[in-house]
């Protein structure tokens, strides 16, 4: 465990509020589009500073605990990537403009950074009271693990998503994008533009993620501060890199083969904690070596058809949470 007391937790959180202000605040006050160029400096800012936090870690608590914290980094890093491929299907299928999915996304990780720090107090309360949750939690990254590699794309039909007809149900909306604006006034009414209907479904897809991402971070360590830096470090990174990414994700066609080996490889560390000791060395090194196989794999024997009309390979994304519709335009 490494030795903390609140003011570490009101620091970092102080540190996390002042980034995010500077960030909207300042960086991106006016709605523009992210270019990769800029995007790829905001994700070397992310993880410098992620880099930087581990040495701290390092210098006040050793090697182990700066190593775990990386661990769980890069575990959370890459499992987010797939939530790049879903947030990428998303904003294509609502047609949201490229100078306001930044605005999007930041509030989406706004609540994603409530809803992981909730997540992750529940979930060290479980593994504190009832030991046998470890179990439960490794059984369910197996069964993820499994699934990601075996189930094939899926038509993405976002009209048809039970959240997107519960949103439209419950808030009057209009079918007009009013610049950055979550709500307009239309017809002397207030109403939700689709803007805040595409948030919903960005903070949903967050939520469905963390059942797998809480439970990953917890197969490396049980310190809440490691937990819950490391989770946060990488949802920071997030933006960023979906704005790299986005354009080139098709071509990462044999991630989610990696993500599933990951998963499938923490979920038993979870089941044989009893029996098995893996060292935190080993589990770094194994998590970037499927990475880096599966990131390269793709490279060298790519997907067939990659080489078509970009507008006829609309919503392939690699991704097991499905595809926007073949021919919609």
């Amino acid at each position: 465990m490494v030795a903390t007391n609140i003011w570490f937790w009101v620091g970092f959180i102080a540190f996390v509020l002042a980034m995010l202000a500077l960030d909207l605040g300042v960086f991106n006050r006016r709605p523009h589009e992210v270019r990769p160029r800029e995007a790829a400096l905001w994700t070397g800012v992310w993880v410098s500073l992620a880099l930087a936090f581990a040495g701290w870690i390092w210098w006040g608590s050793g090697s182990a605990a700066a190593l775990t914290f990386l661990t769980g980094y890069v575990i959370e890093q890459s499992l987010s990537v797939d939530n790049i491929f879903v947030i990428v299907l998303i904003f294509a299928y609502f047609r949201v403009p490229a100078k306001y999915q930044h605005r999007v996304l930041f509030w989406g990780i706004i609540g994603a950074l409530v809803m992981r720090g909730l997540f992750i107090g529940l979930g060290t309360l479980l593994l504190a009271r009832f030991h046998w949750i470890i179990y439960v939690f490794g059984a369910l990254l197996v069964i993820t693990g499994v699934r990601m590699a075996v189930k094939q794309d899926e038509e993405f039909e976002g009209d048809d998503n039970a959240v997107v007809k519960l949103t439209r149900r419950l808030l009057p909306m209009t079918s007009r994008i009013d610049g950055k604006h979550f709500f307009t006034t239309e017809n002397g009414r207030r109403v939700a533009t689709p803007l805040l209907l595409v948030l919903v479904l960005v903070e949903f897809t967050d939520l469905m993620f963390a059942i797998d991402s809480i439970p990953a971070i917890f197969a490396i360590t049980r310190d809440p501060f490691l937990v819950f830096t490391s989770n946060i470090f990488a949802i920071l990174g997030l933006r960023s890199l979906y704005f790299l990414l986005a354009a080139v994700v098709h071509r990462f066609h044999l991630l989610k083969y990696g993500l599933a080996v990951i998963l499938t490889f923490i979920g038993a560390k979870m089941l044989l904690d009893s029996v098995l000791h893996i060292p935190i060395g080993i589990s770094l090194g194994v998590v970037l070596g499927v990475l880096a196989v599966s990131i390269v794999a793709s490279l060298i024997w790519p997907q067939s058809g990659l080489e078509v009309d970009p507008e006829e390979r609309e919503g392939e994304t690699g991704s097991i949470f499905g595809r926007l519709p073949s021919g919609r335009d």
